[in-house]
């Protein structure tokens, strides 16, 4: 007959076991455990335990929650069943676990880590932060806690703060590449390049000889870098989230069938569906969108800012899902069971991304488009939209997708834009008679060998000034130190407050000639200068963010502004700021074409787009695999 006795021997086999690091040995054990004895709480927890190591989330999450009705008080099955919730991005569910648990030991560190980022997901930087503090003032080796400070720090605008702090989780742990990764794009983001060379040579040797390591993608591309090593970047990070997908591939449910006829079903996912540049660009888009082919819906997973932008967005599509407070087995759930056919990611590996809903496979097809300029490396992504200029046929190997090439630039742009009125050049602390560089691209783009042309620029036409925005105040100052250090005067460089967009489209006016960046240019910055009637000198590369520009440029009829070398770049840079009549002529140009160039063709874009899901769906239904196609013009 079992007894208590046999289930404790299998209880401390299963220990054993798991420390071993055998976790389906462990389970086995703890199961024979509850075979002798089915009550016995010990077993129940361990299984529990070790299920959510093993990544079987949702009978770990089962058996905690009927500890937890055991037993409301239990302070280890709370932080389990907490930390468990947390790392499903089930936020708001987890915190309420982790802060009775935090009542009942309130300095226990691990609890306040998880608070702290619970917190930071709700935007709460002041007690973000605060937990974040207390954790790693108690705990001084819980280098994760520190690394997380540091984000929010970050987000929160406390740019020297995360820096401290990822230098910090540098220091105690340089084996993590993703501290390291932290740590430059912060730095690259104060433009402070005094660790350049190191970190980005780090980065790179980590992609290459560290697969087992991931970290995200996203800085890799506004650093030197090649597609190779960018599309290895990527698929290092989502083998993770396929592994954990296809552990939960045998609970899915079937796929619905096919759904016969027209309109086809598309979900467009975000977490950027507010006052966010790709809403800027996609709004319009959405309410194009031609409903007797395709029926829209759109699910959010970040927040509602309550914006004008928002409530548009909420109406351009036929259904509007918020999942940001769902998990992501949950998320995809919800579109499955909604019968999406195509589901269109718009954030890829961006801040805030949500690669988990997609890595289980809601929908039958599912494709990139607009939010990331590269690859995902991610198989179940099974279409990149993108232009025959930033990803061409020839560099189809370095991508994960299958291409899908729209006829003109595949960057869709909202016509409803409204451009303010141009202020005078002293209200914008510009001099009234100075040819005006600008480039209004966010800091971590600026390398130091494009910054040293925009320098020689500032030199070789006297009187002239580079206007930026100012996105944060160490950058502004440590770009005005690198200007003196070039012989420029720091008073050559005005930096211009942040704006709501009409005021800024109208401002940018002003200017003579839009600089852009590289390796990653401009992209929604570079279609606002094209609005409104400013040129664009860019250029091109090999990867896709370094090609965005020059696609907006020969969509708008201006490729003569595309570059292809450094001193190409700064060559013509210089030329039109001597050549008042050819800039007059190309802003001519420019605001003739806004109402006839493929760019600003909406309502064509969008029927490109609709052939492009019904080519992909058609492929699907047949059985075929995915394959890279053009769309017809």
């Amino acid at each position: 007959m079992s007894s208590l006795a046999d289930a404790e021997r299998a209880k401390e086999e299963g220990n054993a076991r798991r420390a071993e690091g055998d976790l389906k040995a462990a389970v086995d054990c703890y199961r024979r455990a509850l075979a002798h004895q089915p009550g016995f709480v010990p077993g129940l927890y361990n299984l529990a335990v070790a299920l959510r190591e093993l990544g079987e989330l949702a009978e770990a999450e089962r058996g905690l929650r009927h500890l937890h009705a055991l037993d409301p008080a239990d302070l280890d099955v709370l932080v389990h069943l907490g930390m468990l919730l947390h790392d499903q991005s089930r936020f708001t569910e987890a915190e309420p676990f982790l802060r009775l648990a935090l009542s009942r030991a309130p300095e226990n560190a691990l609890v306040l880590w998880y608070l702290g980022v619970a917190r930071a997901r709700a935007r709460d930087w002041r007690e973000a932060a605060e937990f974040l503090e207390k954790a790693v003032t108690l705990e001084p080796a819980l280098y994760e806690a520190r690394f997380h400070l540091g984000n929010v720090h970050s987000l929160a605008g406390r740019r020297l703060e995360a820096i401290r702090c990822y230098e910090a989780a540098c220091q105690a742990r340089p084996d993590v590449p993703r501290f390291m990764d932290a740590l430059l794009f912060e730095m690259q983001g104060v433009c402070d390049w005094s660790c350049l060379e190191p970190l980005v040579e780090q980065r790179r040797r980590a992609v290459r000889e560290r697969p087992g390591e991931p970290f995200p993608p996203f800085s890799l591309l506004s650093v030197e870098s090649s597609r190779s090593e960018q599309l290895q970047c990527a698929r290092n990070f989502c083998a993770g989230l396929e592994a954990a997908a296809a552990r939960e591939a045998a609970r899915r449910p079937p796929p619905a069938p096919a759904r016969p006829g027209r309109p086809l079903r598309i979900g467009y996912l975000s977490g950027d569906f507010h006052e966010h540049a790709t809403a800027y660009l996609m709004a319009e888009l959405f309410e194009l969108h031609d409903r007797s082919r395709v029926e829209v819906i759109g699910y959010s997973h970040g927040i509602d800012d309550a914006s004008r932008t928002r409530g548009r967005l909420r109406s351009a599509f036929d259904r509007f899902v918020d999942v940001a407070a769902l998990g992501g087995a949950e998320a995809a759930a919800r579109i499955r069971a909604d019968g999406v056919q195509v589901l269109v990611d718009l954030k890829g590996h961006t801040a805030e991304a949500r690669p988990e809903i997609l890595a289980l496979r809601p929908a039958p097809v599912q494709a990139g488009y607009v939010g990331y300029p590269g690859t995902s490396g991610a198989g179940f992504i099974d279409y990149l939209i993108a232009d025959r200029y930033v990803a061409p046929p020839e560099h189809a190997a370095d991508y994960s997708e299958k291409l899908v090439w729209l006829p003109h630039s595949y960057q869709p742009n909202d016509r409803r834009r409204e451009v303010g009125p141009v202020p005078p050049r002293a209200a914008l602390a510009l001099p009234p008679d100075a040819f005006v560089f600008c480039c209004f691209n966010q800091p971590y783009k600026i390398m130091p060998d494009v910054f040293a042309a925009w320098m020689r620029l500032l030199a070789g036409h006297p009187g002239s000034v580079l206007w930026l925005l100012e996105w944060n105040r160490p950058a502004a100052e440590n770009l005005r130190a690198c200007a003196a250090k070039d012989g420029i005067s720091p008073g050559r460089l005005v930096f211009a407050p942040k704006a709501p967009l009409a005021e800024h489209l109208g401002r940018i006016q002003a200017a003579d000639l839009f600089l852009d960046t590289f390796p990653c240019g401009a992209h929604t910055t570079a279609s606002d200068a094209l609005w409104a009637g400013l040129p664009v000198v860019t250029r091109a590369g090999e990867t896709f963010a370094s090609r965005v520009a020059g696609s907006l440029l020969n969509a708008v009829g201006c490729g003569e502004l595309i570059t292809h070398s450094p001193a190409e770049y700064e060559s013509l840079a210089a030329s039109l700021a001597r050549d008042a009549a050819r800039l007059k002529a190309l802003r001519e140009r420019l605001r003739r074409n806004r109402a006839q160039s493929a760019l600003f063709d909406t309502p064509r874009l969008a029927r490109h787009l609709e052939a492009a899901y019904d080519g992909m769906w058609q492929r699907h239904a047949a059985g075929k695999p995915a394959e890279s196609f053009a769309v017809p013009a």
